[in-house]
């Protein structure tokens, strides 16, 4: 166990959005007391070596110290240090123009920034008015600071057309000409996203894959890899295998402020909650992480994918999935229907 590297993502602070594409669902914000993140960490210390505190499950840096909140999240991780990825609060980087030099301090070279069209579609499906042209406020100061933004778009068949206008957008404000300047590339890509939290409820209106505009094609994210529901479940109709999902060497858990704890496998609803550290004993937590000893994952082993595919899958459906997405979504279909 001591040779098993824990990651925790811990939602401290909350987030400005409630995006309807947000695959771990939607929680209620509250800010956790200060000391709660070493007392997280020294939950897990004597049963972990190596273990990697964040301060954010959702929006990082959704704090007004977060330069002290960086320094913090290093201090208390245990032989490990987190890393920044491309994530970055477009919410804090309109409204802190220190942030930006922030962000540069700590090597992000790239921050990603999630559009669903154009101004009214953006704003509605982030949730909240002002949304669209603060992502263009911020793609512009990130510009000026030499960080390249990458453009996340998600498509559905309500939007599909303003992933269009939003492409010519991209070519209109020459991004792709301003990051080579500063020898950086700018990325726009396009992509259904899982099928679990608030995507989940969209599931009506997922794009088929014969509706996907020609323009947006070569955009989209490995659209050989993508399938339509129809193709999916005859792929999965004789497979006799269950869907299973599985930590190596690495274990991620999110935890809620309310101090649930769940692996980050997909949204987080009662039933695939690990525990909560305020009443679940440390060592009993410990086992049932380790030996992924939950209620979903012990459904999971009790039914074979081609039942999956039989109970709920949509043999004349063309809404557009990944492989793996869709087993996830079929799964998650059983374990709410049958209250595991």
């Amino acid at each position: 166990m001591a040779n098993t590297s824990l990651i925790l993502a811990v939602d401290m602070y909350g987030c400005p959005n409630r995006c309807k594409h947000c695959w771990i669902g939607h929680m209620p914000n509250k800010r956790m007391d200060k000391d709660a993140d070493i007392w997280i960490v020294n939950y897990f210390k004597r049963f972990f070596n190596n273990i990697t505190y964040y301060s954010w499950l959702r929006e990082p840096d959704f704090c007004n110290d977060y330069r002290e909140r960086w320094n913090r999240d290093n201090e208390i991780s245990v032989n490990s240090k987190p890393q920044r990825f491309e994530l970055a609060s477009f919410w804090r980087l309109v409204r802190d123009s220190d942030y930006v030099l922030f962000l540069k301090e700590v090597g992000v070279k790239k921050v990603q920034l999630t559009y669903f069209g154009m101004e009214e579609m953006t704003d509605k499906y982030v949730g909240r008015r002002g949304a669209f042209q603060e992502l263009l406020k911020a793609t512009d100061i990130l510009i000026a600071n030499q960080i390249a933004p990458r453009w996340q778009v998600f498509i559905n068949e309500e939007n599909k057309e303003q992933i269009i206008q939003l492409v010519d957008l991209a070519d209109i404000l020459q991004l792709e000409e301003k990051c080579a300047s500063f020898g950086e590339s700018f990325e726009l890509f396009v992509h259904c996203g899982s099928c679990d939290g608030e995507n989940r409820k969209l599931y009506n209106i997922r794009i088929e894959k014969d509706h996907i505009p020609e323009k947006i094609i070569p955009y989209y994210l490995n659209y050989d890899k993508a399938m339509t529901e129809q193709d999916c479940c005859k792929l999965l109709e004789e497979d006799t295998s269950h869907i299973v999902y599985h930590n190596n060497e690495e274990i991620v858990l999110n935890v809620s402020n309310s101090f649930d704890v769940y692996f980050n496998f997909t949204h987080m609803t009662e039933t695939w909650k690990i525990g909560n550290l305020k009443n679940t004993d440390p060592e009993e937590m410990v086992r049932r992480i380790v030996e992924e000893d939950i209620d979903a994952l012990n459904a999971a082993k009790a039914i074979k994918v081609k039942e999956l595919v039989e109970r709920y899958g949509n043999r004349y459906s063309k809404r557009t999935f990944f492989i793996e997405d869709y087993k996830s979504y079929l799964l998650n279909c059983y374990i709410e229907e049958s209250g595991k």
